[in-house]
């Protein structure tokens, strides 16, 4: 029996609810750096070195992610991962000194790496069993629950200054949302691609495998590069509208709300604009014009054209990520594995890299590194071959052989 539309949304559904835990559960402490940076009394560096605690560890997590995966299977890992994630919130808050709450996000960092490996394997299963793009509205759901962290962030702060309070109803906000999320057609890694062919002869076809690894190795390239500026507009967006523009603290956790905003937008029809102009397209145009954007702002100053380039970088980078997981997957089981675990550092660790900057020069100084990040995506990118994708109901679904069973 073919699957229908219907199957297609269930899965689609609880798939996307993992996607969504993981953006609530990074904005929710990230919402609250400029908190946690009073209580431990940290500068511009300790909070770049609170920072990269989470991005070892996501680098960490890369070996442990493949026999997690045959151990524990997709499913279980991203579960047991979340649980973890959910558990984090509430140690951070009781944390007494600077040293456990590194220990606290170190742990944070790994539990990351091993649930985006395991759900983007569960997105590209979902793409290659139905036949049908879906990555861009699954990291929709992303970013919706980034916006939902932060909104929950600003509206808890305007009734209690109290982490501890506000980490709290995030963890039951969060045990929630994972109590919906029941995938069922996941598989421990995506089908090999249909272009992968056994060398002929009998040999392994070292041509073809240098050819391979210089795909995924500019794949990976540009997904940190592309996450470390996901990653900076969560973790600095707020210190910048602080600090640089002098944003009331009501006002800061907007600056996540509008990166939320215009990728849950974009992210949301980006499927169909992947059918439309391509992937490659999308990548290319996207990243420069958030650099570009986000740069112009910079130079220009205040709050409001801040918040402008805020929007640009959300719009532009939209895409960009889900993109490039799918050429990731095309690539084979092993390159997405390897582009999932390096955007995750790039997501925890790049934030780090703008803390040390801001630390030795100012946070505005910081922020246009995250601009010409987003430029550099582009350029990684002409090394990649993009495959065309179709939108959501432009194919009907088909089974897939060799599918998630």
């Amino acid at each position: 029996m073919l699957p229908t539309l219907g199957d297609f949304r269930r899965d689609q559904l609880a798939v996307a609810a993992l996607f969504s835990f993981l953006g609530f559960q990074y904005a929710t402490w990230a919402s609250r750096l400029p908190a946690l940076k009073d209580r431990f009394d940290l500068g511009g560096t300790e909070v770049g070195l609170l920072l990269t605690a989470a991005g070892v560890g996501a680098a960490v997590s890369f070996p442990l992610v493949a026999p997690l995966m045959r151990r524990l299977g997709a499913r279980r890992l991203a579960l047991w991962s979340a649980l973890v994630l959910v558990a984090v919130l509430p140690v951070l808050a009781a944390a007494g000194g600077y040293p456990l709450a590194l220990l606290v996000i170190f742990v944070d960092g790994v539990a990351v790496g091993c649930l985006n490996v395991a759900m983007n394997a569960q997105g590209a299963a979902l793409e290659s069993h139905y036949g049908r793009a879906a990555m861009a509205q699954l990291h929709a759901t992303f970013s919706g629950g980034s916006l939902g962290g932060a909104l929950l962030a600003s509206g808890v702060n305007t009734v209690t200054r109290s982490v501890t309070a506000h980490f709290a109803v995030a963890a039951v906000l969060g045990v929630l949302l994972l109590a919906g999320s029941r995938p069922r057609v996941l598989t421990d890694a995506p089908a090999p691609p249909a272009g992968e062919r056994p060398a002929k002869d009998g040999r392994k076809g070292l041509k073809g495998l240098t050819g391979a690894s210089r795909t995924a190795l500019w794949l990976g390239c540009a997904m940190v590069f592309g996450t470390v500026v996901e990653g900076a507009m969560n973790d600095w967006s707020a210190l910048y509208l602080t600090e640089e523009t002098g944003a009331s603290g009501r006002l800061a956790p907007l600056g996540i709300a509008v990166v939320s905003v215009m990728m849950v937008l974009a992210r949301l029809l980006g499927d169909g604009w992947r059918g439309r102009w391509g992937d490659a397209r999308m990548v290319r145009v996207g990243s420069t014009a958030a650099g570009a954007g986000l740069a112009l702002a910079l130079l220009t100053g205040g709050t409001w054209p801040a918040l402008i380039g805020f929007a640009c970088v959300g719009l532009g980078m939209a895409t960009v990520t889900p993109c490039l997981y799918v050429a990731a997957a095309a690539a084979g089981p092993g390159a997405l594995a390897l582009v999932a675990a390096l955007g995750t550092t790039g997501l925890l660790a790049g934030p780090a890299v703008i803390g040390f900057v801001a630390g030795r020069t100012d946070l505005t100084t910081g922020m246009a590194v995250v601009a010409a990040s987003a430029v550099l995506v582009a350029v990684c990118s002409w090394r990649v071959r993009f495959e065309e994708r179709e939108a959501p109901g432009e194919a009907a679904p088909t089974a897939a052989a060799g599918g998630p069973g």
